[in-house]
């Protein structure tokens, strides 16, 4: 199975058995459109690097090909069961994996506006892939799918009802497959089934974004009708009073356009800090940089209201779960985010904290009330195996 992750700057992709989750390759093309462009990919003892420009995602798939030839993996000869891709955007109608066809593309591109940094991308990407192997099946896996059943109360904004209904206006959450891999992993380290706990997933990365679980079914995302809403992200607002859209519109004469771009491309941490490498962060902090030290404060403080929010929803948690790029390699904001929270029975250990080893490992002292937890995603082996079953039990539909 060959999984594509299409992003709004990057493109991840893997190309792994879903049975056994043995990976034969892996890679990722970050950095599309900018000036600095690289490419990488690892293959059991091979490791290669590129730092050609490349100018956007048509030209990324091209380097993943290029790349795979290189190690001498040439798909063509392989056989191949399936192209899984990432979509972030559903809808209200597409929670299933589905088989792709010109119809599901025709309405992915009517969702667009909902994720208008996403769901493009993903859509050249499967453009790309049909063209490349057209005689294999290509699933498209939705990050909205774990959330399309959330309660009425967590799902539903307070605006006119008639209006929301007419134009599908819901929390529909996002990185669900996330979410759910994560969860279903704590539960599997921990030796216990999900239907007996109450579970906090952190999925901090330059997307970040946070759920509460019960019994392995959410009650609680904090993403929304698009990937903006919640935590403070890598360029994106998070939370935010809609007044401020409107007072921009009148005072500073902006269009919609221009409010919509500065929200998704030039706030969050790097709108206040100039950065989104917390590595380079934590440095500009450590230098007396006052604007990065106030971006990563307000990054912190919205971590926070989070989780104490869900702690109220779930009435107390079992295991707190950090995952993604942040989530799993900064021990500064897992301290940060969990400090001084120990009347809540929630702790974490110094030393376990700070090592560096990989895998799924616990950061909290024995005999904690509540169970912290550091476990790497792997949202491609999540996609191909969804893509796996509906491709066994023939349901292609949405």
């Amino acid at each position: 199975m060959l999984v594509l992750n299409s992003g709004s700057s990057s493109v991840k992709f893997q190309l792994l058995e879903p049975d056994s989750g043995r990976s034969l390759a892996e890679g990722i093309v970050e950095r599309i459109g900018e000036e600095a462009s690289s490419a990488s990919l690892t293959a059991g003892p091979q490791a290669l690097e590129r730092d050609d420009r490349v100018a956007d995602h048509e030209a990324a798939l091209q380097m993943v090909s290029s790349l795979l030839d290189d190690a001498g993996i040439r798909l063509a000869e392989l056989d191949l069961m399936a192209v899984g891709h990432r979509v972030v955007h559903g809808g209200p109608d597409l929670y299933r994996p589905t088989v792709v066809d010109d119809a599901l593309i025709a309405r992915l591109r009517e969702l667009s506006p909902l994720a208008p940094l996403h769901n493009p991308p993903a859509i050249l990407g499967i453009e790309v892939a049909r063209k490349a192997h057209p005689d294999v099946p290509h699933v498209a896996v939705f990050d909205t799918a774990f959330f399309h059943d959330l309660p009425a109360a967590a799902a539903t904004y307070a605006i006119d009802r008639e209006l929301a209904e007419r134009y599908d206006i819901r929390r529909y959450g996002f990185h669900g497959t996330s979410h759910q891999y994560v969860s279903e992993q704590a539960a599997a380290f921990l030796d216990v089934p999900t239907a007996s706990l109450r579970q906090i997933v952190l999925h901090l990365g330059n997307g970040a974004s946070a759920s509460a679980i019960v019994g392995g079914r959410p009650v609680e995302t904090s993403m929304g009708l698009t990937p903006m809403e919640g935590l403070v992200m890598g360029t994106r607002s998070g939370d935010l009073d809609p007044g401020i859209i409107t007072y921009l519109w009148r005072a500073a004469g902006m269009s919609v356009e221009d409010i919509e771009s500065m929200l998704n491309r030039r706030s969050g941490v790097r709108g206040l800090g100039g950065e989104v490498d917390f590595r380079v962060l934590h440095r500009r902090i450590a230098s007396g940089d006052a604007a990065a030290q106030l971006a990563y404060d307000v990054y912190i403080h919205r971590l926070r209201k989070y989780i104490g929010a869900y702690l109220a929803v779930l009435g107390g948690a079992d295991v707190i779960t950090f995952t993604a790029g942040v989530g799993e390699n900064d021990a500064t904001v897992r301290r940060d985010a969990l400090s001084g929270l120990g009347a809540f029975g929630i702790e974490v250990d110094e030393h376990l904290n700070e090592s560096p080893a990989a895998g799924a490992r616990r950061i909290s002292p024995d005999g904690a009330p509540t169970t912290v937890l550091v476990i790497p995603t792997d949202e491609e082996l999540a996609i191909a195996r969804a893509c796996a079953a509906v491709l066994g039990d023939g349901d292609g539909d949405g």
